[in-house]
């Protein structure tokens, strides 16, 4: 879908992957919290997301604001493969899915989870260490697994062992959504003159300066043991990993840039826990109310709070 935003012509895209933690019930509190002037003149001069995830911020950014620079990037060299082709081969990519469709959709029950299994077989014995710097047709397959597992794994989760291997077992879904072609064509669109690299986000500081606007949304500190879920990639995201991350958001806000990041609210569980006020006493923290999708228990799935803290008055 495209629109027009003063006479330039805007792409409309959402995610084309289901993510863990995506954003897209917390786009209204964002948006609420964007800077003055970007709200103001609905323009962006450097966007910067250096835990892309699913991308749900970014595409909604992308699709009603104009964007003049964007970056992106990931630890998660599987999600940036899925980035790359997308930006550069989407209609292979189409064309691999749609066969893969026509193959999986006319099975029963049984078949299909055959058929997913086998993919997912093919998806871990070739772990291949992609070299970015030179995108080839190699990619094309390795999206296309990812894709089809996601839409049709348990909860269209992400999740891998420590040897990078997909562990989700097969889900159960009547008519799963495994190529939404006009999504991945203006996916395509939006990526085009965006910068993505398979980095971590420590990677990024260099880049940034005073008109740039920053969203970080890293894996979430668990609420509780039971709760965790930073498995995304091989790599887990610790409290080490979290204070470094603060190091790094009171770096780029000295630089001038304006900074938002999202993370869980421990108080959720322990009132007394001042993990985050404590690490962002400096800025701004905003709690919000968002729905937990993630819980063995249907009945913990409520409202609960989560934190956005900026460096910056709106």
């Amino acid at each position: 879908m495209q629109k027009t935003l003063d006479g330039d012509l805007i792409v409309e895209a959402k995610p084309f992957l289901k993510w863990a933690g995506g954003k897209g019930q917390l786009i209204p509190e964002i948006e609420k919290r964007l800077p003055v002037e970007i709200k103001k003149t609905r323009t962006v001069g450097k966007y910067f997301e250096p835990f892309i995830g699913g991308g749900a911020l970014f595409f909604y950014l992308m699709s009603n604001y104009k964007i003049k620079k964007s970056y992106i990037s990931d630890i998660n060299k599987e999600l940036i493969v899925v980035y790359k082709t997308i930006q550069k081969d989407s209609n292979k990519l189409i064309n691999l899915l749609n066969d893969f469709k026509s193959e999986f959709i006319p099975l029963d029950h049984n078949k299909r989870k055959e058929f997913y299994l086998n993919i997912r077989d093919k998806f871990n014995n070739d772990l291949t260490d992609f070299d970015f710097n030179n995108y080839s047709s190699d990619f094309i397959k390795r999206a296309a697994y990812i894709i089809f597992m996601n839409k049709t794994c348990f909860n269209g989760l992400f999740r891998v062992n420590k040897k990078g291997e997909f562990n989700v077992p097969f889900g159960r879904y009547k008519n799963p959504l495994i190529c939404d072609a006009s999504n991945l064509k203006a996916a395509s669109k939006i990526l085009k003159n965006t910068k993505i690299t398979a980095a971590s986000f420590i990677d990024s500081e260099e880049l940034i300066d005073d008109n740039s606007f920053v969203y970080l949304d890293p894996p979430y500190r668990p609420l509780n043991k039971s709760a965790s879920f930073t498995s995304y990639s091989k790599f887990d995201f610790d409290d080490e990993n979290q204070i470094e991350l603060a190091n790094y958001y009171k770096k780029v806000s000295k630089k001038g840039a304006k900074v938002l990041l999202s993370n869980s609210d421990p108080k959720n569980e322990d009132e007394n826990d001042n993990f985050f006020d404590d690490l962002y006493g400096d800025f701004i923290i905003d709690r919000v109310y968002a729905k937990r999708s993630i819980n063995r228990d249907k009945n913990k799935r409520g409202p609960i709070t989560e934190i956005l803290v900026r460096n910056y008055e709106v």
